[in-house]
Formats: C-alpha cells, structure tokens, sequence
C-alpha cells in the first residue's frame, strides 16, 4: 500500500496508517474527561491527533518515539490539520519503513561541516582561530551540532537544521561585512558560528525533536554563554596566553542579544553594531524558512494564498512570478 505523507493530506480524509508518536497528553475536556492529545509525524511534516473519551490504558500503550497505528478523519482547526482519532494501536519498528519518518536537509551535514569548519579556520584573528578550534575538536559538541533541528516545530526542524542555519548565518555575515565597512568581519562570522550553540544542549533529537530538561528550564541563551565560557579556558589553556577581555564581551553581548527583543526572550536588547546585524541576520533567515515552510505545507492548493497561520499572524500568498 502506497504511503499517504501528512503534507498531502487534505481536509475530512479518512486515513488509517502509521505515524511517529511524540508529545503524548492526556488532558481533561469540559466535562471532566479524558482525551489523548498526541503529535503524529512523518517526513514531510506533523499535526496534532486527538482521541475522545481515552484513558490511562491508551496512554500507556505506547511512549513518545514509537510508532502507532492510528485511524481517524483529519479536519482544519483555526488554519492548521488536525486529526480525530478512532483507534490507536502501537506498531513494532521492525515492520516500519523508517525512511518514511526520517527528516533530512536539503544539503547533507558532512557538506555543511567542511564548508563551516573552513570559514572557521579561515579566521586571520588568532584568538577567535583558536577558540573555534576548541569546538571544532569537542567532538560531542560537533555530533550534536551537525543532527540537531534549529527548532523543534518553526524553522529548520529538520536533521541537520542546525548547521544549515548557521553555515547560511555565516556566509551572510560575509557577505554584509562587505557592504557595511564599519561591522568587524570576523566577529560577525564568528558570532553567527556562536549564537545557536546552547541548542546542542537545549534540543534533543531521539527518539524525536524535544527540549531537555536544561533546555526547558535555561533556554540557548544562557546555555550557549557557558559553552562560550568554558570553552574560552579551554582556549586559553591550550595557547597558554589570556583571551582578551574586550572580545569576549562582545561574543557575550552578541550570544545574550541576538533574540533582538525582551518579547522575544532576549535578556539583553542589541547595543552595538554587529549584534545588531547578526540579530537581523537570524530573524531573515529563519522567517524566510518559516514562510517557505508554511508555503510547502500549505493545504489550501486551489489558492494562490495560504490558510491563515496563527504564529506569523498572515496568510502567505504563493504565487510565484
């Protein structure tokens, strides 16, 4: 029988195939009873399934990661597809073809990593030379660094997302160097390296995309300002000389500000010029990948314009010219 993917499911379609289970919840409704809420995936996208009227005994019939069985009518909810669930069974892995559920990035990682690690090497400055040497070499860093998402559900949540993020953040940050003498070049490069790195420690990606329990509680920012940390006496004991203290302001202030905005979690708003630009740059370019996202996944194919999207509060229109 031939897949049916979630991105080509259209609206009050019958479906009964398997999914990856993640974010099992079994909340109360009006009345006081229970329904099973749970996020179904595969490799082209997810939604949300909800079974009526379900208890302890389907909750515990299968854990986040797992495949499941699930028949039920998918419907639109305020612009996105959900499904109604009837019947929700656990498959075992062995009878599933796992390349459907396998999320990938348009450019294999390897790619990316060979691409990265040049334009880190590449760095004239020998003190931010050798503190990207000290991530580059932390190998457990660099396994998370090159399979993690960007994010879990909005922009590049996909393996790999990560370093596509970033190498696109860096070669950016070249390219505006270029166009704005005033920026420090290698700073802002290096910068775009830095500003994702606590999501190795915020993300997890098995058995699926989820926040650690870190994560949950500190967030990238301030995950991302200890890796720096700790890395900066890795790099000063490796060179044996101090790593100077104006430069690792700035990597500090770029890291805590790059969210732009205290709406935006950020703890600290842009105060110079190249936090400045690498805040504009991470909001280009994962917007552009929300948009571009939304617009691949759309449901509604008979319009030239998308369904509403509740988290850009828009419609997209698609025509291209």
């Amino acid at each position: 029988m031939v897949r049916h993917f979630i991105n080509e499911f259209q609206d009050q379609e019958s479906i009964n195939q398997v999914f990856r289970a993640g974010n099992k919840l079994l909340r109360p409704n009006r009345n006081g009873e229970t329904y099973l809420q749970v996020d179904l995936s595969d490799k082209t996208g997810s939604l949300t399934a909800r079974l009526w009227n379900a208890g302890e005994s389907v909750y515990n019939s299968f854990e986040n990661g797992d495949y499941i069985q699930v028949e039920g009518k998918t419907q639109i909810f305020q612009g996105a597809m959900q499904m109604i669930a009837k019947k929700i069974r656990r498959v075992e892995a062995s009878n599933v073809d796992e390349d459907d559920f396998l999320r990938i990035p348009s450019v294999k990682s390897d790619q990316l990593v060979v691409k990265m690690s040049e334009m880190l090497r590449n760095l004239r400055d020998p003190n931010l030379n050798a503190l990207a040497e000290c991530y580059l070499m932390d190998a457990d860093f660099m396994q998370k660094f090159c399979v993690l998402p960007a994010g879990v559900k909005h922009h590049h949540a996909y393996f790999g997302g990560l370093i596509q993020h970033t190498l696109t953040m860096m070669e950016a940050a070249q390219k505006l160097s270029a166009l704005y003498p005033k920026l420090h070049p290698e700073l802002l490069i290096f910068s775009a390296f830095l500003h994702d790195t606590g999501k190795t420690e915020e993300l997890a990606s098995d058995p699926e995309f989820s926040y650690t329990d870190e994560g949950q509680l500190l967030g990238h920012i301030a995950l991302g300002l200890r890796i720096l940390d700790a890395k900066i006496v890795e790099a000063e004991r490796l060179s044996g000389e101090t790593f100077p203290p104006e430069v690792a302001k700035h990597l500090r202030h770029i890291i805590a500000s790059h969210h732009g905005e205290y709406e935006y979690g950020s703890p600290k708003l842009p105060m110079t010029l190249e936090a400045m630009a690498l805040h504009c740059l991470d909001m280009l370019d994962s917007k552009l990948a929300a948009f571009d996202q939304v617009i691949n996944e759309d449901l509604n194919s008979s319009s030239p314009w998308t369904l509403f999207v509740p988290t850009l509060q828009r419609k997209l229109y698609k025509k291209e010219l």
